[in-house]
């Protein structure tokens, strides 16, 4: 094989890294032409380092709770290798993030397989389920800033806690639900329509635990990205609601940039406009500027996150090797 083929397979294999690794350069060009990272980067010492801290502590703690949802939802497979999940679940959070669209997700039902067995036609369907969960739970996280704008009316709060625990609808309706839509949906739709049924838990008790956690997990981020951008100027509340909501919807719909450079900002933005954020020259500079350091600080989280599930099963290991010693008979 002639060196050109050579590194021409070579460049077939690594485009996607090349082209996530181009982008994110052009990015970081891009914002350096624009503002400057040290004007960006400035708005940290304003907000200070306890504030910083906490508002990462509560990002990372809600891939604690991502991975006790999929314990929860595959208990018998999972039972008793909790941080070995978690690292398998920031594994394919990280995987997601850096792949573009969404090519990430197809890790989570592979690692299932090769870590604790679970089929891969289930894997996927459980995906599928926590998926729909997932953009339920951000939607009604969005409809808090309606609420807010709707300047939390009766009635404003009735529709929101009404579409919030819709879900818990589905367990109860499932059989009927899913006939009907087998009989009018078109033939195409039907293995789709067998991933959700097979996806959604027969017990009523383990659908309103995944829905519990769900909340938790999209309220507690999106609380906390929206205190962000209120610390760095962005207002009223439903814009920062608002804004956080666009930058975590641009993550989970298909079409997103590698380790969301460009796309995440871009909602965060898009979010808090449509919720009543300021539209001058002044204001969407410096919502731009937020933008970009609350996307930094989700990357620096997730990098965090998985560092962290690296990290404990190895301490779970040495600690276990200490205890096996302590207790071992003497010569």
């Amino acid at each position: 094989m002639t060196r050109r083929a050579t590194e021409r397979n070579w460049a077939a294999r690594h485009r996607i890294a090349l082209l996530a690794t181009l982008l994110i350069l052009v990015y970081a060009v891009f914002v350096q032409w624009m503002w400057g990272w040290t004007s960006i980067l400035a708005a940290w010492r304003e907000v200070g380092l306890p504030k910083i801290l906490l508002a990462l502590a509560l990002l990372v703690a809600t891939y604690f709770v991502r991975a006790h949802r999929i314990r929860d939802y595959f208990p018998r497979e999972t039972a008793g290798r909790f941080l070995w999940l978690f690292r398998v679940t920031q594994v394919h959070n990280i995987l997601n993030i850096v792949l573009p669209l969404r090519t990430g997700e197809t890790s989570f039902p592979l690692l299932m397989r090769s870590e604790f067995g679970v089929p891969l036609a289930h894997g996927t369907s459980a995906l599928l389920v926590l998926r729909l969960l997932d953009l339920h739970a951000l939607l009604a996280a969005a409809g808090v800033g309606l609420v807010a704008g709707a300047g939390f009316s009766a009635w404003a709060c009735g529709t929101w806690l009404a579409f919030l625990v819709s879900p818990l609808a589905v367990v109860p309706f499932r059989d009927p639900v899913l006939a009907a839509a087998r009989e009018r949906l078109p033939q195409r739709f039907s293995k789709l329509i067998d991933e959700i049924d097979d996806g959604i838990p027969r017990d009523l008790a383990a659908f309103v635990r995944a829905w519990l956690l769900t909340v938790l997990n999209w309220g507690v981020k999106v609380a906390a990205l929206a205190w962000v951008l209120g610390l760095m100027g962005v207002g009223p509340v439903a814009a920062c609601l608002g804004g956080a909501l666009g930058g975590e919807l641009s993550s989970v719909l298909p079409v997103h940039a590698p380790a969301g450079v460009g796309t995440y900002p871009a909602g965060i933005v898009a979010g808090a406009a449509a919720f009543g954020a300021d539209k001058d020259a002044a204001s969407l500079a410096m919502l731009a500027k937020a933008s970009i350091n609350t996307h930094l600080l989700a990357l620096v989280s997730a990098l965090v996150g998985t560092g962290i599930s690296l990290l404990l099963p190895l301490l779970a290991r040495a600690g276990s090797r200490y205890r096996g010693n302590r207790h071992a008979p003497g010569d």
